[in-house]
């Protein structure tokens, strides 16, 4: 296998929207200011071993940067800590730098790089359709609010500091969805966070869980939430409410000085901001607290950090073992990806992931969606109040989804 870099400028895709040439099946990572799409499967590598394995691939640099460009891998790695992840290197890469300037890598037999560059294609808007939903829960009210209970009563009697409760819904459409649908309305309301698209897992992610390029590293935590209102002066006001907030304050310290300690061993110095600073989307505001730092050779890649890190206490808990015990004997439902990690790698080890949460993955045949939304339990939590502020986090996905 080969990886062969060209240049897009002056082609038709030089400033086609990424969520268009991803369409329906593509892989896509994109953040505020960069982008990456992947079409076709060149290889699937185990995702401890991604780096190493792209390392292999002979390279060759046919575009006009100066350096060689590098293939890389997307995907996904569930909840549990150490679980097990495969990623995939796609047969064409797109790479937008966000500078203005995009190129394509290919990866495959040396035989087949101009077919495959030749084949890469703009996927047009998805026609209007007429669908109808319906939304259920898998598990009972009851049992969300009996395991947000419980975990208050462990922060209370000082078994932990703090846990994240989730519940899922589900949504079952009579006709197929379109995932490139569900992805430019996520383009156009959440342009601020991380949309992504592996394999059927599409979702607009507002915490970077960590990125790596080159010597530098950076993660921004997001713990503590309210909602928003459409109206400026009452978001304002709650902002000022949760930044003032105790218990969210508990919340959102546990998430950084847990990021902090997983990233100074890794580090020849690190700073983060000193007081947490309100992040807006469209549908919520957390409490967010960004963290960058300088790593120490031999660098470790971005897998190896993600391992380090993920799950987070902003998807977990404090005590991480403690929280993911009482999560998987309470919650009354399996997690998977959801409260993971999304993201792609290169083979210098430098990448970004998000954490994998206002999601939805999607059934093979795109009848079904399953979306999951939680939130961190502290001692001070009220459980009708989680129960709400869940709903307010469902909404992204669900408008995405369901808007006609």
């Amino acid at each position: 296998m080969i990886a062969v870099t060209r240049d897009l400028a002056g082609t038709p895709f030089e400033h086609v929207p990424l969520v268009d040439i991803a369409g329906d099946d593509g892989l896509l990572f994109k953040s505020a200011t960069s982008g990456r799409v992947g079409i076709g499967r060149a290889a699937v590598v185990d995702v401890d071993r991604a780096v190493e394995e792209l390392l292999t691939i002979e390279r060759r640099n046919e575009s006009s940067a100066d350096n060689a460009l590098l293939p890389l891998a997307f995907g996904c790695i569930d909840f549990l800590p150490g679980a097990p992840a495969t990623l995939t290197i796609p047969e064409l890469t797109i790479v937008d730098h966000g500078s203005g300037y995009r190129y394509a890598v290919v990866c495959a037999a040396e035989h087949d790089v101009d077919r495959i560059f030749g084949s890469l294609a703009v996927n047009p808007p998805p026609p209007p359709t007429a669908n109808s939903f319906h939304v259920t829960s898998p598990i009972a009210i009851s049992t969300y609010l009996k395991a947000v209970t419980g975990a208050r009563n462990a922060v209370r009697s000082g078994k932990l500091r703090k846990a994240v409760i989730a519940r899922p819904v589900m949504v079952t459409a009579d006709h197929a969805m379109s995932i490139h649908a569900v992805l430019r309305r996520l383009d156009a309301t959440f342009g601020s966070t991380y949309r992504f698209s592996i394999q059927g897992f599409v979702g607009a992610s507002p915490e970077l869980l960590v990125s790596v390029n080159g010597a530098t590293v950076c993660s921004h935590p997001l713990a503590g939430t309210t909602r928003t209102t459409g109206n400026d002066e009452v978001d304002a006001q709650l902002a000022a409410e949760l930044l003032a907030s105790e218990k969210n304050q508990i919340e959102h310290q546990a998430a950084i000085e847990m990021v902090r300690e997983s990233l100074l061993p890794f580090c020849s110095y690190l700073d983060w901001t000193p007081e947490p600073s309100i992040i807006k989307v469209a549908n919520v505001q957390h409490l967010g607290s960004l963290a960058e730092g300088h790593l120490s050779e031999p660098y470790p890649t971005v897998v190896e950090l993600v391992r380090e890190l993920q799950p987070t206490p902003a998807v977990g808990g404090h005590p991480r073992a403690s929280a993911i015990d009482l999560i998987v004997n309470s919650e009354g439902f399996t997690r998977g990806r959801y409260g993971g990690a999304v993201g792609w790698v290169n083979a210098a080890g430098d990448g970004e992931w998000a954490v994998s949460l206002r999601c939805a993955e999607f059934s093979d045949d795109r009848h079904q969606a399953r979306l999951v939304a939680g939130g961190g339990i502290v001692a001070d939590s009220d459980p009708e109040s989680e129960l709400a502020e869940t709903q307010a986090k469902l909404q992204a996905m669900l408008g995405a989804i369901i808007r006609p």
